[in-house]
């Protein structure tokens, strides 16, 4: 029980360095979704483990109900966990995320196959999702990577990566961040994620009046 609470108390604080728009306390206990979702699903995937998997079912589903976010009471999650939002976030059964990672509205960590065992995702640490991104299958996403809005997400991703698009593909490594003198840092510029497919767009435009200005020049040559 103690360490529930202090597990619950760290998901609590961690609210104020990730969303600038809480205010107080008070407002986060009464009008954050996402903390209920979380604090319910941490007592029902307690109750899973220990088999009173009925009543860790009526707590998720109760919890869904309320908050509009689905958490299955068999899913991993660890500590600094933090939806921001939240409407419409399905989290399945097989499901393992790390810590300090952050999902926005509408993501979905499901599955891709109807075969028990694992079958949901495995998200690394410091992992963003953007809103309406689907992660699917047992794949795994390595720590610190950027998954974008409404990216489809159906192979392994390695550490540190960007991924954007449908289905989504690695458009950007980057070197990790070294943080002195504190312990976590954290990456929220979904945002401001490459456009692979605008930058195809603009190379192809590009060529294309770099053509013109050729076809332009042999034209004015052979007027002369």
């Amino acid at each position: 029980m103690i360490r529930l609470i202090k597990t619950i108390h760290e998901d609590f604080r961690m609210i104020f360095e990730r969303d600038p728009a809480a205010r107080s306390r008070l407002e986060i206990i009464l009008c954050y979704p996402g903390l209920h979702a979380l604090v319910l699903h941490r007592i029902a995937h307690i109750l899973w483990k220990h088999h009173f998997k009925l009543f860790a079912r009526m707590i998720s589903h109760f919890s869904r109900w309320i908050t509009g976010i689905e958490i299955h009471p068999g899913a991993t999650i660890g500590k600094r966990f933090f939806i921001d939002h939240g409407m419409g976030v399905v989290i399945g059964e097989t499901a393992e995320i790390g810590n300090d990672v952050t999902l926005y509205q509408g993501v979905t960590l499901g599955g891709t196959s109807w075969t028990k065992g694992k079958r949901h995702p495995t998200i690394g640490d410091r992992v963003v999702i953007g809103s309406g991104a689907a992660v699917l299958g047992p794949i795994d996403i390595g720590h610190d990577s950027r998954i974008g809005s409404s990216s489809v997400v159906i192979h392994d991703v390695p550490p540190l990566s960007t991924v954007v698009g449908i289905p989504g593909k690695v458009v950007h490594r980057r070197e990790p961040i070294v943080c002195e003198g504190c312990d976590h840092h954290y990456d929220l510029q979904h945002g401001t994620l490459p456009d692979p497919y605008g930058e195809a767009l603009d190379g192809l435009r590009n060529r294309i009046e770099e053509l013109d200005r050729r076809i332009a020049c042999l034209e004015k040559k052979e007027s002369q």
